[in-house]
């Protein structure tokens, strides 16, 4: 067993790529060696701005000996066949045998294929791993027709301490690598991956992504200043650690003057755009402090004072800017902005900006006395919701759209929910947002997704495997949030049908002469449409009971009932559901239902005809089948009632109710009865278990 090496040497890979290209590189490179008959060690991969890097600790030093039999045709077979055969083997008639089977006598090819030394096949097995590597954006550079993800400069390849010969465009392989660009750029040979990882630690380079996290992490909280505390952010953690290799968090301040900006501007001045890390008042209030903290990318001699005076410098100049359109936007209300909607294209077959806020607004006003919500807070929410999109400070700042309505609407003196209502209406924005719960927050987020799920499906812009565009799976989950969290009874077919009839009018001429033509009638084409995103909804909401852990053939045993669009009742007859079939009655009853389904199948199949209940009582033999129709008739009755006041778990245990007179009428009648009007009264009894089970769920959609 020997150790494999190799390390891809680059400019700055861009840091979202490194993780996931030295994972793939690993990968490839471990099924090459797999394919290629070693048995290998799981490989372990690192990766800093310039480099990739995988090692296999023990990569055999030869391939295995092959010893591999191939069956023929018979010994007699045509010329052609047996022609045939030894050409695809490569051997010729007397290097083949001749075997005595229970068939006849075959010919048998024995073909050994001796191993190969792993040195041998290495450098093909590497390349084509490199070549392989698959990279969001690559790029070609100088004369060379290879792609990369930035220009490569080097390649170090050890098999056993000794060099591979690799080459990928113009680089090829040797054993030496460089250090930090600043601290130690110049190049050093290396023996083993122990002596690599050695002499980069020396070079100033850690090669471990998790060690500069730590670094970071430690490094700023070690420094912080009396009564500040750094603020950990995992996701930009991560993303500053894929840009250094050498560590050195500094701290630096931010001028009071910029202190009465937005904190969302801030925080995203300095961590979206300039990758600093933001710091809090160590209070209860847990307010922004006027620092940042950076990190540098190597060790300063004079303890990092010019970087952060550098870094401060950059900062100041955009905050400047950010006081600047912050200022600037105030001086107009946001409702004297909502005209200047008018030149923005929300959607080409959709019309404006305007427009799409006009819509959200009336839908939202539709939708407030069903969340509880003021009617005209929603509706001015609404028109209002999308006004922050022509400031100045959204301009520069996109991720702040909604964010920066909610400060305007303060400053012009609008209520508090409905400030707060322009702020969240994009929410939830992913499974990780929060969810509004204040009502005309609801109510206005709601009618902006509702108003875009119509919109795109009614122009025939619906996702597609997965391609979504528009972002409509993110929207109905949204939707399905919204409605779930804060408990909404809504009639969601009732609710499309009226976001559509709304956005009709705005369609163009073309999607209107489309949609409107094909349908003949507005009426029809919004039926057909509301079906469409109701059983793209109902997709949703399986996905999202899916991950919180509910079985996935039950959620498909109550949505087969159909005609069902209020996801609150949907939601509680499933968690009913559940809770029946986890029980023991409900166990045995989906057995028994079982039982009975496969006898109607069969005997229905047999006859050629569907039996139906409801069975003649006064035609019962035996006493099972006496009790089994008054249990049947009871159960109905309590699930049917149950059901009218949504009470779902009295439903289930009205039918787990019938568990004791479903096993005694199969351990005591014979349902194919020699007499035919027995049989099939006792079949309509059957098909009555069956109907009055599928009241709750159909049960054949559930498994185990």
């Amino acid at each position: 067993m020997a150790e494999l090496l190799l390390e891809l040497f680059s400019e700055e890979i861009p840091a979202r790529m490194q993780d996931r290209a030295a994972a793939d590189l690993a990968r490839l490179l471990n099924d090459a060696l797999t394919e290629a008959g070693l048995d290998v060690s799981k490989p372990v991969h690192h990766s800093t701005p310039r480099r990739l890097t995988v090692v296999l600790e023990e990569v055999p030093e030869a391939t295995a000996d092959v010893r591999e039999e191939r069956k023929g045709p018979k010994a007699d077979a045509p010329e052609k066949a047996v022609n045939g055969f030894l050409g695809s083997v490569g051997l010729s008639r007397d290097q083949v045998e001749e075997r005595e089977t229970p068939k006849g006598t075959f010919l048998f090819a024995v073909i050994e294929k001796p191993g190969q030394p792993t040195a041998e096949i290495l450098p093909g097995l590497i390349e084509g791993a490199i070549q392989k590597l698959p990279w969001p954006k690559s790029m070609r550079w100088g004369a060379h027709q290879v792609r990369w993800v930035r220009p490569l400069h080097s390649i170090l390849c050890l098999f056993g301490g000794e060099v591979v010969p690799v080459s990928y465009g113009p680089v090829t392989s040797s054993n030496t690598t460089r250090g930090h660009r600043f601290h130690a750029p110049d190049a050093f040979a290396v023996t083993d991956f122990a002596d690599y990882r050695a002499k980069l630690r020396a070079a100033k380079v850690m090669l471990d992504r998790d060690e500069r996290k730590r670094v970071i992490n430690d490094g700023a909280m070690d420094s912080q200043p009396r009564g500040i505390l750094y603020q950990a952010d995992p996701r930009l953690l991560d993303e500053v650690a894929g840009l250094v290799e050498w560590p050195v968090p500094v701290w630096g301040r931010i001028d009071d003057a910029f202190m009465d900006v937005p904190r969302e501007v801030l925080e995203s001045s300095m961590a979206t755009h300039q990758k600093y890390f933001c710091a809090v008042n160590d209070s209860t209030d847990g307010s922004l402090a006027p620092y940042f903290i950076a990190v540098a990318n190597l060790e300063a001699e004079d303890g990092g004072q010019a970087i952060v005076a550098g870094n401060e410098k950059v900062l100041r100049a955009r905050l400047s800017d950010a006081k600047f359109f912050w200022d600037k936007d105030r001086e107009r209300s946001l409702e004297s902005r909502v005209s200047d909607l008018d030149p923005i294209v929300f959607h080409a077959a959709m019309g404006s900006m305007r427009r799409k806020a006009e819509r959200l607004a009336d839908l939202a006003r539709w939708l407030a006395p069903k969340v509880g919500a003021d009617e005209g807070d929603a509706h001015r929410a609404g028109i209002l919701a999308k006004a922050d999109l022509t400031t100045e400070m959204v301009g520069e700042f996109p991720e702040l759209q909604g964010f920066m309505g909610r400060y305007y609407a303060r400053h012009d003196g609008e209520p508090e929910a409905l400030a707060d209502a322009i702020r969240w209406h994009y929410s939830p924005a992913g499974p990780g947002d929060l969810c509004p719960s204040d009502p005309v927050s609801v109510a206005v987020a709601l009618a902006d997704k509702l108003d875009t799920l119509a919109g795109f499906f009614g122009i025939g812009e619906k996702p597609t495997g997965s391609k979504d565009p528009y972002a409509l799976r993110r929207a109905a989950l949204g939707v399905i949030r919204l409605i779930l969290e804060n408990g909404i009874r809504l009639n969601l077919s009732a609710t499309f049908n009226h976001a559509l009839r709304a956005i009709a009018g705005d369609f163009s001429e073309e999607h209107q002469k489309m949609y409107f033509d094909r349908h003949r009638e507005g009426e029809a084409f919004r039926a057909q449409t509301t079906i469409e995103l109701l059983d793209f909804i109902a997709d949703r909401l399986k996905v999202t009971l899916r991950e919180q852990g509910v079985r996935h053939d039950l959620i498909t045993a109550v949505f087969a009932l159909g005609g069902e669009d209020d996801l609150v009742r949907l939601t509680w007859q499933v968690e009913a559901l559940q809770r029946l079939v986890e029980s023991e009655d409900g166990g045995n009853l989906l057995a028994a239902y079982r039982r009975a389904a496969n006898i109607l199948r069969i005997e229905e199949k047999k006859d050629g005809a569907v039996h139906s209940g409801p069975a003649d009582r006064g035609a019962f033999v035996e006493a099972a089948e006496a009790e089994l129709g008054e249990a049947l008739a009871a159960a109905l009755e309590k699930a049917d009632a149950a059901l009218a006041s949504e009470d779902f778990g009295g439903a289930m245990s009205a039918m787990a109710a019938l568990r004791g007179p479903v096993d005694a009428f199969f351990d005591n009648v014979t349902v194919n009865a020699d007499d035919a009007a027995l049989r099939a009264n006792r079949l309509k009894l059957l098909a009555e278990i069956r109907a009055t089970l599928h009241r709750v769920a159909d049960f054949s959609k559930i498994e185990g």
